[in-house]
C-alpha cells in the first residue's frame, strides 16, 4: 500500500531548554523537498560518500541518512561517540574517504584544531544549529583548502533547513524554493503579518510544503506557532528577527536571521 506524501515521516523532539520538549511531526512530502534541494543544489550523485554522525534524535540526522539513499551515493555510518572524538573522526573521514560531512560550529573549531584533520578528502561541510562565526570559516579554508563550507539555518518546524550561505562564493539562497513543486516561501513580517521593507528587521515565518503538521498532541501550542496569515495561507512564526535583503539568489521572499 502506498504511504500519501502527507503521511507523518518521523517526530522529533526540540527545544527540551523550555522544560517541556515538543514533538515535531513531519511529513514524507517536507523531508523529499528538502533533500531533492540538498541534492540538486550541492551536487550529490553515486560518487558522494557522506558521512552519518549525528545522533537520531536531532534533525541533522535526516538528510546524513536519506540523502545518500535518494541519490545512490555511499552512506558512511560512523562507530558510535566519535562525533565526539575529532581524531577516531578524522580517522573515519580519511579510511572511507569521505566527501561531505556536517558540524555544529562548536563541534568544528575542535575538528579543525586535530592535527590529522588536515589533507582530508573532504569537499563539502555543512554547518547548522549555532551562528558560525567568520574565524571558523577561515580556519577551516587553511585546514582544508579543498572544502567548501555551507552554512544552513533552519526550524526542526520546517524540515530542518530553509536559507543556506555558501562561504566560499558569498552566495546567499533562500532554499529550498521549488525542489518538489510546491513553492517553499519565507516571509519577514511585523505584528500585524504585514511585510516589512526591505533591510528592516522583522520576524520570520516560513509557509509551504516543508511545513510539520504541528506538534504531536498539543494543538495549543500549534496554534501559536502555525498561524494564517492574511491571505489565509498557512504560515509557521520561527521567532527569529531576520532583515530581506538583495543578496538571495532566488526570487522568494527571503529573509537572513540576524
Amino acid at each position: 500500500m502506498k504511504v500519501p506524501d502527507t503521511a507523518p515521516a518521523y517526530v522529533i523532539y526540540t527545544s527540551g531548554s523550555t522544560g517541556r520538549p515538543k514533538g515535531v511531526v513531519v511529513d514524507h512530502r517536507a523531508v523529499v523537498n528538502r533533500l531533492r534541494w540538498m541534492a540538486d543544489e550541492y551536487g550529490f550523485g553515486a560518487e558522494t560518500r557522506t558521512l552519518q554522525k549525528t545522533p537520531i534524535s536531532f534533525d541533522v540526522s535526516v538528510w546524513e541518512l536519506f540523502l545518500p539513499l535518494l541519490t545512490g551515493g555511499t552512506l558512511v555510518i560512523a562507530p558510535p561517540d566519535a562525533h565526539q572524538d575529532p581524531a577516531r573522526l578524522a580517522a573515519v573521514i580519511r579510511e572511507e574517504r569521505v566527501d561531505t560531512v556536517h558540524f555544529v560550529p562548536s563541534m568544528l573549531r575542535p575538528f579543525l584544531a586535530e592535527p590529522s584533520a588536515a589533507d582530508l578528502p573532504l569537499r563539502r561541510i555543512f554547518c547548522s544549529g549555532e551562528a558560525l562565526p567568520g574565524d571558523l570559516v577561515l580556519a577551516a579554508r587553511e585546514v582544508l583548502p579543498e572544502a567548501r563550507v555551507h552554512n544552513l539555518y533552519g526550524p526542526t518546524e520546517a524540515a530542518v533547513d530553509v536559507t543556506a550561505w555558501d562561504t566560499a562564493g558569498g552566495r546567499q539562497r533562500a532554499g529550498p524554493a521549488r525542489a518538489s513543486g510546491v513553492e517553499h516561501r519565507h516571509h519577514v513580517l511585523d505584528a500585524a503579518l504585514r511585510p516589512v521593507p526591505r533591510g528592516c528587521a522583522g520576524e520570520l515565518y516560513l509557509s509551504g510544503v516543508q511545513l510539520a503538521h504541528g506538534y504531536l498532541r498539543r494543538p495549543g501550542l500549534t496554534a501559536t506557532r502555525f498561524v494564517a496569515g492574511p491571505d489565509g495561507t498557512r504560515l509557521y512564526r520561527t521567532g527569529d528577527l531576520a532583515r530581506r535583503r538583495r543578496a538571495f539568489s532566488n526570487t522568494s521572499a527571503a529573509a537572513t536571521t540576524r
